[in-house]
């Protein structure tokens, strides 16, 4: 198949997912199309069944904000012509979805057939496609898109809920490469972040307010007093400053390590006894998957599609959004018993093999198959 691929390209789950996908595709002898107005950040391997389609969206004086879904358009419709593709697969509705259904009406005045399949993350029905000055365009292009596919039940439900959507939503989970974790092992890095044994806590984001960094802040805090403790903190963004300024009003500042933006933070998910993850919302929880393929139990919310991945008890505890106390808790309990630690390491990493890339790409590649189909007999 020639597949056309369409993300951002930053620090992100819906980003991260898409180039898995991509690569994961390509390895198996799918020939995929990205097109971003950046390379995406994992994006970071040749393969000859990988292609790379930029596009720039110039200053022009005219335009207070420039026009992003016209130039993506545009590239999708170039790509679609010259690279042939016989599917395209956009990641987040907003604004791509939307730019898909351009492109598939440009392209039919052409007498070419492109069917889209559209991946809902999350932000873009839980948090921006809430903005009634979305909805009808949301709505539409959800509806006029080939398939549409949830990576949550949680999602899928919230969407349905939030817009009146005629379409069949498939849930297709987030995963990983289980492969890349079995191997995996600590580094030395650890005597160097934690050199008298303390624990180690790790949180990973783009600390946006949704992700409620305060809170792991004072689940640390409480940790510490308990267990000696140090907390690393991988991922940048708006809420860093305020992150920053509260741990040295806490005091806690000299045990907190910030890293900053890591593509891949295997070696340091590979030093960590808990994964921190209080967010507000999560429509599944990449980040807390990737710390369980590293046998790092997960102390996080109850929101979205977290209790589809992290499970009550066994791979980590779930507690109510703001519950810093019940976290807290959770994550002393844990910190605390050596052999009920090791358990958890354990159910954490067979929990995160029901969510291998195996198990997931073939039913992405059945609804690619099904719309090739259903094109070829309506042509």
């Amino acid at each position: 198949m020639n597949i056309g691929m369409v993300c951002f390209p930053t620090y992100g789950g819906s980003g991260v997912v898409a180039t898995e996908l991509g690569i994961a595709l390509a390895n198996k002898g799918h020939k995929v199309h990205f097109m971003s107005y950046s390379q995406p950040f994992r994006l970071n391997q040749f393969s000859e069944n990988l292609f790379y389609h930029e596009f720039n969206v110039n200053d022009y004086p005219l335009f207070e904000y420039q026009p992003y879904e016209s130039v993506l358009a545009s590239k999708i419709v170039d790509v679609a012509m010259y690279e042939q593709l016989d599917v395209l697969h956009v990641h987040y509705a907003i604004p791509h979805a939307s730019v898909a259904y351009t492109a598939q009406q440009i392209l039919k005045s052409k007498k070419i057939n492109l069917p889209y399949v559209t991946t809902l993350h999350g932000t873009d029905i839980t948090l921006v496609g809430r903005d009634p000055a979305f909805e009808p365009v949301i709505r539409f292009s959800l509806n006029h898109s080939n398939a549409i596919t949830s990576v949550s039940e949680s999602l899928k439900k919230e969407t349905l809920n939030t817009f009146k959507i005629d379409n069949k939503i498939s849930v297709i989970p987030n995963f990983i490469n289980i492969k890349d974790y079995e191997n995996a092992r600590e580094h030395c890095g650890k005597r160097k972040y934690a050199p008298k044994g303390e624990k180690i806590l790790v949180h990973i984001s783009n600390f946006r307010k949704v992700k409620r960094v305060e809170d792991v802040m004072h689940v640390f805090d409480q940790v510490r007093k308990e267990v000696p403790s140090k907390l690393i903190l991988v991922g940048d963004g708006p809420e860093k400053a305020a992150m920053e300024q509260l741990s040295r009003h806490l005091g806690i500042n000299h045990d907190v390590i910030n890293l900053g933006k890591i593509a891949d933070p295997k070696e340091i998910l590979s030093m960590a006894d808990l994964f921190i993850l209080p967010s507000e919302t999560e429509s599944f929880g990449l980040s807390a998957l990737e710390a369980m393929a590293m046998k790092v139990p997960v102390i996080s919310t109850n929101s979205g599609g977290l209790p589809e991945v992290n499970i009550q008890g066994k791979t980590g505890f779930l507690s109510n959004v703001g519950d810093v106390d019940d976290m807290a808790a959770n994550a002393i309990k844990l910190v605390s018993n050596a052999k009920l630690l090791d358990q958890f390491r354990e159910n954490a990493f067979t929990q995160a093999k029901k969510f291998d890339i195996e198990k997931i790409l073939p039913q992405y590649e059945k609804i690619y198959n099904q719309l090739m189909i259903k094109e070829a007999i309506i042509g």
